[in-house]
């Protein structure tokens, strides 16, 4: 039998760039206030980025979804034990609710915890203590995501104020996001491109899309340059890498003068090329981050990989300092051998009244996790 050894840790990089940045659009009435932009995003299909799909800048003010992210692994020899996390499950808060979510595990699990870790994500903690040579997890969430919508006076808020902002005792959550974490150290060289976008007095929401655009135009998406244990220094050389990557580059600048800056992993809705059929499984995770923008306006979703602020095709799943607190699925195994990792994910609009993805947390004929 084979000692025991780490399960790959399910990666979140591999995701969706969209190449068009569009300009910001700020509204001078007060009374119709700023509003996150949707942006198109293209689909990946055997490994190959197709072109963005045309999409209306406006997205709707609320879209409801089915989610289902399947994880298979398969081993060359038997495997005596195993234990797993799993960070699939989303939370509400934000401006995301979770309305139901199902776990189901195969084999089934000898024992099974779920708790909240530190950053509010919710986690699975399940062993298997049977001979198998395959593992499945699958996690299916009904949720609803509402538009963000940005004040003009949170919007012209200059960034020294919400610098201001984030300092002090009383913020430790947010304060905290200031600071190194295992992938992400501040630097003069991060600072200095930051620097750019963040001239004194500059409003603080223009400042950090500026930041986000010019990530997304400077550096070249390629899945071939980096891998999960790329470092956000050697990507900053590159000017390369994914969605994991840009995040990594673009909280280390805004850790570099001071801001708070944290990790998100989720998911991103695609649409299929004109004239074909949406493909079901063919989704992926996706990463971005937040930035903490005031009092007022708390944290900001930016995607440098699709040069946009954060919408309703964004679906939060974890937020933690670096992609490192985030990963959807990670372990030991007793034995093993090599192993084979297939990963599937499906995002899907429904109505917002649709069926739910489970009923009382039981799905005949498999292990069910629902939420308690």
């Amino acid at each position: 039998m084979n000692n025991g050894h780490f399960h790959p840790t399910e990666s979140s990089a591999n995701q969706l760039r969209s190449p068009q940045p569009q300009p910001i659009q700020m509204q001078p009435n007060p009374a119709q206030p700023f509003q996150a932009q949707a942006f198109p995003a293209p689909i990946q299909t055997n490994g190959q980025m197709a072109a963005p799909t045309p999409r209306s800048a406006e997205s709707p003010r609320q879209i409801s979804y089915r989610i289902s992210h399947q994880t298979e692994y398969h081993y060359s020899e038997p495997v005596a034990a195993c234990q797993n996390q799993i960070r699939m499950q989303p939370v509400d808060g934000g401006n995301l609710v979770c309305h139901d979510t199902l776990v189901r595990i195969d084999p089934d699990p000898n024992s099974w915890d779920e708790h909240s870790d530190y950053f509010g994500n919710l986690v699975t903690t399940f062993s298997i203590e049977s001979i198998h040579t395959a593992l499945r997890v699958v996690v299916e969430s009904r949720v609803t995501v509402t538009k963000p919508v940005i004040s003009d006076a949170e919007a012209l808020i200059p960034w020294e104020q919400a610098l201001r902002e984030q300092t002090g005792w009383l913020n430790p959550h947010i304060e905290e996001h200031r600071y190194r974490s295992p992938r992400i150290v501040p630097s003069d060289s991060f600072a200095a491109y930051a620097g750019e976008s963040f001239a004194p007095g500059r409003k603080i929401v223009e400042a950090a899309l500026d930041l986000t655009r010019r990530i997304n135009h400077d550096f070249r998406y390629d899945s071939t340059a980096t891998t999960v244990d790329t470092t956000t220094e050697e990507a900053f050389g590159l000017r390369a890498g994914v969605c994991q990557d840009f995040a990594h580059v673009e909280i280390a600048c805004l850790r570099s003068i001071g801001l708070a800056a944290r990790y998100v992993s989720g998911y991103l809705r695609t649409e299929p090329p004109p004239g074909k059929e949406r493909l079901v499984g063919a989704d992926e995770s996706h990463a971005w981050l937040e930035i903490y923008a005031g009092e007022e306006l708390g944290w900001l979703g930016l995607d440098p990989t699709n040069a946009c602020l954060v919408s309703t095709d964004h679906i939060p799943i974890c937020v933690g300092r670096d992609y490192g607190d985030v990963s959807p699925m990670r372990g030991v195994v007793l034995g093993g051998g090599t192993n084979t990792l297939k990963v599937s994910v499906d995002v899907a609009p429904v109505e917002a009244n649709s069926a739910p993805a489970s009923t009382n947390g039981k799905d005949v004929g498999e292990s069910s996790l629902g939420k308690p």
